[in-house]
């Protein structure tokens, strides 16, 4: 296939690229490197060293003799995106294309309107360049657990079957987002589902857990195509985040009592999830919704594991509870249905200690890039 990842350079996007290329589809980057731009803002940088877009592709030539395409531009500007798809002429699309820190979106109104200007009006430029000039392209769009907030109900994949006042339907899943950054995932859902019912877009919205994890197989191969890790207080998610921690004699940071409960998978599920949605593509028409995730964890559960961990590799690793910058629930039921793509063939990589040592040992080997002024979070939702 002629694949287009959308957000090519990101910590998804690109072990995403390689492993599709790797496998012999046509693989081209469309990205305009902003997320450089914001470690720079906030004064932070990957725990690991990254090559530039241009050294990354070039080093996978050189690795693998596959050549990737590189499209440099913003997914607001539709004169670019329009010239993107006519040239290229992608058969799937995969769009990572977006901001997509819930922290970041909370720093004040210029953060907040940016995240959704930035994300609902590429993700709509993407759809228009599709019904314009690749109506049967897929669009596999990467959405987020967090969209469905932590109802005290089951959350199922996308729909939900509502009988009232003695008339049924199946209607979309009611949506309680985390933050302005979840809402404009929302609003993405909403826009998605509404051009697959008026223009037969197809399209596999991806509603993704946290990711954790590092390493996949093509990124391993040369230091010029680590992939980042993030450990700050705006970007670093949990697992990573602990982990790191533990490794440069940090307090584990968890908001609150920790008892808030989300869904998790590894970076090499996140690969597996979409190269199946894309061998298995939507109809012409459909929007179809799969939870992408593997496990459920409480924060607490996670920092107490790698706080084990650490001690079995002799170090010590304090947990620290702050006060929760978020306004969200901490203790809640959380039960999500996660079924579609095992039915197509997922088989997961469980979290094990042997996956927390080796994040931890690759965090030692990195340790003097670590700032710790800007691990403690500095966003408020208050």
């Amino acid at each position: 296939m002629k694949i287009l990842i959308a957000g090519g350079d990101g910590f998804c996007g690109w072990p995403t690229a390689l492993y599709f290329s790797e496998r012999g589809h046509d693989v081209g980057i469309l990205d305009n490197m902003i997320r450089r731009d914001w470690d720079e803002e906030l004064g932070t940088q990957s725990l690991t060293p990254i090559s530039s877009i241009e050294e990354r592709i070039q080093a996978w030539k050189e690795v693998s003799g596959k050549h990737i395409t590189l499209f440099r531009g913003d997914l607001q500007d539709f004169d670019f995106v329009h010239s993107v798809f006519e040239s290229f002429r992608p058969e799937t699309v995969v769009h990572y294309g977006e901001q997509r820190s819930a922290p970041y979106s909370m720093i004040d109104r210029q953060h907040a309107v940016f995240t959704q200007v930035n994300n609902v009006v590429g993700n709509l430029n993407v759809l228009f360049a599709m019904k314009e000039l690749v109506p049967d392209c897929h669009l596999i769009k990467l959405g987020t657990m967090g969209e469905y907030g932590t109802p005290n109900i089951d959350i199922e994949e996308g729909y939900i079957k509502i009988e009232h006042n003695g008339r049924s339907d199946v209607l979309p899943y009611p949506k309680q987002p985390f933050s302005f950054y979840h809402l404009s995932k929302v609003h993405d859902s909403h826009n998605i589902m509404f051009a697959c019912k008026s223009w037969g877009i197809r399209a596999t919205d991806l509603n993704q857990g946290v990711v954790y994890g590092l390493w996949t197989e093509e990124t391993k191969r040369d230091e010029r195509l680590y992939n980042r890790i993030d450990y700050d207080g705006v970007f670093g998610t949990a697992l990573n985040r602990f982990c790191i921690q533990a490794a440069v004699g940090h307090e584990l940071t968890v908001y609150g009592k920790g008892g808030q409960t989300r869904a998790f998978l590894d970076i090499r599920d996140t690969l597996q999830c979409v190269e199946l949605a894309a061998e298995n593509p939507a109809d012409r028409g459909e929007f179809r919704v799969f939870n992408q995730f593997t496990e459920q964890f409480s924060v607490l559960e996670l920092a107490e594991r790698v706080q084990r961990v650490a001690a079995e590799m002799g170090l010590q690793a304090n947990i620290a509870h702050l006060e929760n910058p978020r306004v969200e629930k901490e203790e809640h039921y959380y039960h999500a249905v996660h079924t579609k793509l095992l039915d197509l063939g997922l088989k997961p990589h469980l979290l094990s200690d042997g996956m927390i040592q080796e994040l931890i040992e690759v965090a030692t080997k990195y340790r003097d890039r670590v700032n710790f002024n800007v691990i403690a979070p500095t966003a408020t939702w208050r």
